[in-house]
């Protein structure tokens, strides 16, 4: 039995789309024709795949069906462990997990797993078949898991690390929110007092025969400056950043942009506790789990942002191939945190190395959440200076003439 997508029509003449379970194409008909469906289409879920994979990366990675939110994600596999858990067998465990998503995208995905484990397949071979919602780590664990009989809590490590991550990217997201708010805001006034305030206050200064004050010229000068060509800054700005993000797609630019962040004075630290969180969470999970450690050195180096980190990654892995401790090869990488190679060290010598590498990515976060809250700290109050003194400045612009309107009459 398989998965089949449908789109049909309901008794009241409206588009009705979704998923359905079923021998056949024709089976699936029938079944939408008992629920008083009358059927306009009918697709397997796996053909479905089959045609956008044809259709190349950019093809797959355009549809919306290809990926899963860290949300999703961790909800899924906390499901799935749970029934794996309880002895249900997989494919009635994936096919009941289905049956809980109230999400369209969510339950086509999971079908399609279950067709191909029907099939034959393993679950990390199925969970291949939909690279852009199960990345290389998590059908590495997930292989392990099988190999050693340990599915289920491979399965409930993975859903406390996918919600473990989700957590983390909220907070930095919910730490950038408000400053970079209060800047949008502080520049768009700024931007309106230029264009449409400073210019009707101000117009009457210019028909004066007595020299304006400098403060005063340079208002107007700026305020039709920013009339004239505002839009066409913005438009400039605008091409100059799809410019850059085409620039960056070859390989060689992309390699000395990152090197260049990582030597910026608070992004380059800010960028380096970031993947040293990720990479050491990671080959903590890994590790643990039963993975090689070489096999997951180079799953580890993928979650990193930065190239230059991960090629730091690859080159780590090629020392411990080459008979090297892991720690004595972080540290001759020089891109990775002293305490990160202290804590290996002590793990690679008291056989506890999955549990110091959790405490290194438990360390890494708290700091990277302290440099977070001094950043936005400073930041904050920066922004509220930077928008008063500008408003000061337009103020005393236009309040000079009028302490000299004695002398300009």
């Amino acid at each position: 039995m398989g998965a089949y997508s449908y789109r049909a029509l309901n008794e009241s003449g409206k588009t009705v789309r979704g998923i359905l379970d079923g021998d056949s194409e024709r089976h699936v008909r029938s079944l939408l024709r008992a629920k008083k469906f009358k059927p306009l289409e009918v697709t397997s879920v796996a053909s479905q795949t089959r045609e956008d994979t044809r259709g190349g990366l950019f093809a797959w990675r355009g549809r919306r069906g290809g990926r899963l939110s860290a949300r999703d994600l961790s909800l899924v596999t906390r499901q799935l462990a749970s029934l794996v858990k309880s002895g249900l067998p997989l494919d009635e465990a994936l096919h009941a997990t289905a049956k809980q998503q109230q999400k369209p995208n969510t339950k086509r995905i999971l079908l399609q797993v279950r067709s191909k484990v029907l099939e034959g397949l393993s679950l990390a071979q199925a969970l291949g078949e939909v690279p852009g919602a199960f990345d290389t780590m998590y059908r590495a664990l997930v292989r392990a898991g099988e190999s050693s009989g340990y599915l289920a809590p491979v399965l409930e490590r993975l859903a406390d690390y996918t919600q473990s991550s989700q957590q983390v990217q909220q907070r930095l997201k919910t730490a950038m929110i408000y400053p970079l708010v209060l800047l949008t805001i502080s520049l768009g006034v700024i931007a309106l007092l230029m264009a449409f305030v400073v210019p009707q206050l101000v117009g009457v200064f210019q028909h004066t025969d007595r020299e304006l004050p400098m403060l005063t010229q340079i208002l107007i000068s700026s305020s039709d400056f920013v009339v004239n060509y505002g839009v066409y800054c913005v438009l400039a700005i605008v091409a100059l950043f799809i410019g850059f993000k085409r620039l960056l797609r070859h390989e060689g630019r992309l390699r000395r942009w990152h090197q260049l962040k990582l030597k910026m004075p608070v992004l380059g630290n800010l960028i380096l506790q970031i993947d040293s969180a990720r990479f050491a969470a990671t080959l903590s999970l890994l590790s643990s789990s039963g993975v090689p450690l070489l096999q997951a050195l180079r799953i580890a180096g993928q979650v990193m942002t930065n190239k230059i980190m991960q090629e730091s990654c690859e080159q780590v892995a090629e020392a411990v191939q080459g008979g090297s401790s892991l720690h004595r090869a972080l540290e001759n990488a020089g891109c990775f945190p002293p305490l990160l190679v202290q804590l290996v060290a002590s793990g690679e010598t008291n056989g506890t190395l999955p549990e110091q590498l959790s405490n290194a990515a438990q360390d890494q976060e708290r700091e990277l959440e302290m440099m977070l809250g001094v950043a936005m700290g400073l930041l904050e109050p920066a922004t509220v200076v930077f928008m008063g003194g500008a408003v000061c400045l337009i103020v005393m612009a236009i309040l000079m003439p009028i302490f000299e309107m004695n002398t300009l009459i």
